[in-house]
This record gives structure tokens, sequence and C-alpha cells, in this order.
């Protein structure tokens, strides 16, 4: 089964609002970030397609930003002509969601929930995962949860994994700095493959950025495998 990334990335992490504009949509983020406020291309771009696309996203008060995936490399050469800037290269890893349930998770180490109490919104916003992106999580129409995570009886850090067509989707995972180095990145996606499967999806995915070193390693050390990749030019 062939699945379009994009769409999973817009049915867990929702923008605002999106709208079609010439072989672009755009997508107001309202705050949430570069993943919902970036525009994307649908069909071949002239430049004059990019200024209108770059006068809409400045109309809606967000920076000039646009997603480039595999297939975009002759936008992604235009956008380099006129200054923009590469930013935050990332992986998608993903894995069958049975291949994670191999071993049961420790008792009270991962909790799955929706609503977010209120020791998970403050490990977010300790993270700068503050309001605008809760409000991402709370726009994901589909299956989702929070995913609360305990080490030696304490707080350990949190997550939010939301399903699209099958497929679940892990989100703004933290750990606590002093609970790190304790295998609770592991028991979240572990957690999450669970629940993926109780919620009827087959596949668990996540996304990180390329230069986060420690997370590369944890998703790599699962089994997980690079299922596809996309970066993002914004022009300061």
């Amino acid at each position: 089964m062939s699945i379009d990334w994009a769409k999973v990335v817009d049915g867990t992490w929702p923008a605002a609002s999106y709208r079609r504009l010439g072989p672009f949509l755009l997508r107001e983020g309202r705050g949430g970030g570069s993943r919902v406020s970036a525009a994307s291309r649908m069909g071949e771009v002239s430049g004059a397609d990019i200024d209108a696309a770059e006068t809409a996203m400045l109309a809606m008060g967000q920076k000039r930003i646009f997603c480039l995936r595999p297939g975009d490399e002759a936008l992604d050469a235009q956008l380099a002509e006129r200054g923009y800037d590469i930013l935050d290269p990332v992986n998608i890893y993903a894995c069958p969601a049975a291949q994670l349930t191999d071993i049961p998770i420790p008792r009270v180490t991962v909790f799955t929930l929706w609503e977010p109490l209120a020791i998970m919104r403050e490990i977010w916003a300790q993270a700068g995962i503050g309001p605008e992106r809760l409000a991402v999580m709370d726009r994901a129409a589909g299956p989702k949860t929070g995913l609360l995570l305990r080490h030696r009886d304490k707080p350990g850090g949190t997550g939010f994994a939301a399903i699209h067509d099958g497929v679940a989707m892990v989100h703004a995972l933290e750990i606590l700095p002093h609970q790190q180095r304790q295998g609770l990145g592991k028991w979240a996606m572990r957690g999450a493959a669970f629940w993926a499967l109780d919620n009827g999806a087959q596949t668990l995915s996540v996304i990180c950025t390329k230069a986060n070193d420690g997370a590369n390693a944890l998703y790599r050390s699962l089994g997980m495998e690079i299922a596809g990749e996309y970066h993002y030019r914004q022009l300061v």
C-alpha cells in the first residue's frame, strides 16, 4: 500500500484552514508552526504563482514558507534563486504497528488519554509547545490520544498521536530532561503502537528533524525505517 504522507501529516496535525491558490495549497497556521503554515505544490509553478502565494501568506500574517517534498525539485531551485533558506529537513519513519507490540509495557509507564492533563500541558509548555500547537491537536478529526509517560512514579514526558487513513502518527513527543535516558521514548512509541492497533491503524509513523541525532537513533533502534522526507524553504 502506498501511503500519501502529505495527507497523513495534514490529517493528524491539521492547519486551521486550507485554500487552493493556483498550483499551491495554502495553510493557515495561527501560530502553530511551520508544518501547519507552509504552502505546498499541487501543480506546475510559475514565478507569478510564487508571487501570489507569497502575497497570500503575508496577508494571513504568516512567514513566506514552502514545504518541499520529493518531486518538488524545480520549485526548490526557484525558491533558492529567490533567496529562500532551507529550514528543518525531516525524516518520516514508519513501521507496522504490530512490530512494536511484541513485549508488554511495564505497568503505569504509558497512559493514553484525551483531553490532556494539566501535567501534560506543563511538559509541552516547557518544550515550547504552547496553546497554538495544542489547538492543532484539538483540530485533529480522527481518533487521537495524548501519551502520558511516567518513570519511578513521577511524570516523565508526554506526546500526541492521531490516525488518518489507517496510519497513526506520533507528534510532539517530549521527555523531561531529568527523565531522559530511561527508555521512555521507546515505551512511548510502543504505547502508541498498542493504541494504534486498538483504534484500527496498522501502521505507526513519526516525524523528526534530520538534525535530531537522538530521535533518529531512537526510531532506528525500534526497527522503524525512513518512509519519506521533506524540508522547508523560508524567506526571512
